[in-house]
């Protein structure tokens, strides 16, 4: 028998052993839908940094929704979307629990009891997802007495995910980390099916998520197809997904004439609020920021680099508990020295709301997580206080429950902390307009610039050191995929790492890995203009859900309609 003869058979056979794998996993889904809903919820989580393993996680999302279709009513469509959403949000979201042994005030296994009780609530987005398209697909098959189909289904479930993604970054202050879409962002170098990001936002690239799979696992399905046919669809799948991405990205434009120096000064979690290590941490970063201070610079340094407190008006005991000692006009002065005439410094400090506590008792009454503009000569020219403040980190969520088993937040103090008025733009003069996204802000999508004021580059300093290995990989991917749809750059600095230098395209120029203490120099990446989402924000992404909608159950409609004609 020739070659040409036995290719096409031994293809065929593999195409076969696939479409059965594929048919008997369904078929197993089904007989144990919970416990499935919730192996697949994990699998799906390995498509996120640091695995990054979309081969696995595309699939997985594929029987799922096999499974969800096959829900015999709305209350099991619930609950298997329920069990998915927080199987695969606890998975996900492990790092927040590394962050209970960066404290003494509870014990570390309440971090692994904490995680899941917060994704007890966060799986409710996913299951009401999961009832939405049930509902939809059911109500619209009674309508034109024909079952909806897989793909139409797809697109219903995807709308839905959408939507509900969506509520989930603004309902109760919200908790977006992480969107299903963050599957698709490609390597450090190259964004992946996230290129779309411009056009169609963070929501809509998560159920673009669903219908990639979808589309996959039509793919190996029994639909009468031969082998021939098969492979050619294969084949134009796999062109659409790595070619897409390169049409869809625009071209990098020069860098900015804005010079930068990006440190990273490795102040260990377990060190940061020890006053005896105060000295050696502010030597640490000004060793690293001096080289070059002779020249017009944007120097960046991260969220949590100074223990001193630099705004007037506290009371001296506030001041004598940092390394500055009782004066800030002090610190401030020494920063100066440090970054040079002609720099601008954009920090990370805590700042304080000072008022009467109690009747003659003058004292902290909040605290504001901030970023401050300090020139050469010293002075404070610009503040910016943190608007989404982190779950568990700066505050505890459902206090009034979770107080009552122990739980407490994990930043040191006791004073509330306060949140800002939401994004800004500091003029900075030939140091360019920075947007400020403090730590975990970066992750809320169409929240982190201000429209109207539109910056040539956000700046995202953060303590990372209470992340885990699984946060800042995570962290770092949703600041790119901010990058791609505001069409801005974003430079990362951070305590430990991952800092990065990160172009409008998405595309990690310059990075600091985990665990060094070290910087970058260079010049901030050029912004391109605007892109439809920043000027239409998360409208772009509910609109594309309202598009999905519209057609899966349009064109169902429309074929019934004909084979009803015919």
């Amino acid at each position: 028998m020739s070659e040409a003869t036995t290719m096409p058979t031994t293809g065929s056979t593999m195409l076969s052993v696939l479409i059965n794998l594929w048919v008997k996993a369904v078929a197993v889904s089904e007989g144990r839908p919970l416990w499935i809903a919730g192996a697949l919820g994990l699998i799906v989580a390995l498509g996120y940094p640091p695995f990054h393993a979309w081969w696995i996680a595309l699939p997985a999302l594929s029987l799922f929704v096999a499974l969800l279709k096959s829900a015999p009513s709305k209350r099991a469509a619930f609950w298997r979307g329920w069990v998915f959403g927080w199987f695969h949000l606890t998975l996900a979201n492990n790092w927040i629990a590394t962050a209970f042994t960066h404290q003494a005030k509870m014990p570390e296994v309440l971090g692994w009891i904490a995680v899941p009780l917060l994704c007890l609530y966060l799986a409710v987005y996913p299951g009401l997802a999961a009832l939405a398209a049930h509902w939809c697909a059911h109500r619209f098959n009674n309508r034109i007495a024909q079952r909806i189909d897989f793909m139409a289904f797809s697109a219903l479930f995807a709308a839905s995910w959408i939507v509900s993604e969506w509520l989930r970054s603004w309902v109760f202050t919200g908790y977006p980390w992480p969107p299903l879409g963050l599957i698709l962002l490609g390597g450090w170098d190259s964004p992946g099916l996230a290129s779309l990001l411009p056009w169609i936002g963070t929501y809509a690239l998560s159920g673009l998520a669903i219908l990639v799979a979808a589309l996959g696992a039509q793919l190996f399905r029994k639909n009468g197809l031969s082998a021939l046919r098969r492979a050619l669809l294969v084949f134009g799948f796999a062109s659409i997904v790595v070619v897409l991405p390169m049409v869809w990205t625009v071209d990098v434009t020069d860098d900015s004439s804005i010079r930068y120096t990006l440190v990273q000064p490795l102040i260990p979690q377990d060190e940061i609020n020890d006053g005896s290590k105060f000295e050696e941490q502010f030597q640490r970063t000004a060793n690293l920021t001096r080289p070059g201070n002779d020249q017009s610079r944007l120097i960046l340094w991260p969220e949590s680099a100074i223990p001193d407190y630099l705004e007037e008006g506290y009371p001296e005991r506030y001041y004598r508990q940092t390394t500055a000692g009782a004066d800030p006009l002090f610190a401030r002065q020494r920063i100066a020295s440090v970054i040079g005439p002609d720099a601008t410094l954009l920090t990370g400090v805590v700042n304080l709301n000072i008022g009467e506590r109690e009747p003659g008792w003058i004292a902290a009454v909040s605290a504001r997580n901030s970023v401050v503009a300090l020139d050469g000569t010293g002075d404070l020219t610009h503040h910016y206080a943190k608007s989404h403040l982190v779950p568990y980190g700066e505050y505890l969520p459902l206090e009034w429950a979770l107080g009552r088993l122990g739980l407490a937040r994990l930043t040191a103090g006791s004073i509330p902390y306060i949140p800002g008025p939401g994004p800004q733009t500091l003029d900075l003069a030939v140091h360019g307009r920075a947007g400020i996204q403090i730590c975990y802000e970066i992750v809320f999508s169409g929240q982190v610039v201000d429209r109207d004021d539109r910056p040539d580059y956000i700046f995202n300093p953060s303590n990372d050191g209470w992340f885990g290995s699984w946060g800042p990989p995570q962290h770092l991917a949703q600041a790119r995929m901010r990058a791609i749809e505001e069409g801005l750059p974003v430079l990362r600095s951070t305590t430990t790492g991952i800092s990065a230098v990160i172009d409008a395209n998405g595309s990690v120029r310059q990075s600091i890995a985990l665990g060094e203490a070290d910087k970058r120099d260079g010049f901030v990446p050029a912004a391109h203009a605007p892109t439809l989402f920043s000027r239409f924000g998360n409208a772009l992404p509910l609109a594309w859900a309202g598009l999905l909608v519209l057609l899966s159950l349009g064109l169902p409609r429309l074929l019934a309609l004909r084979a009803g004609q015919g």
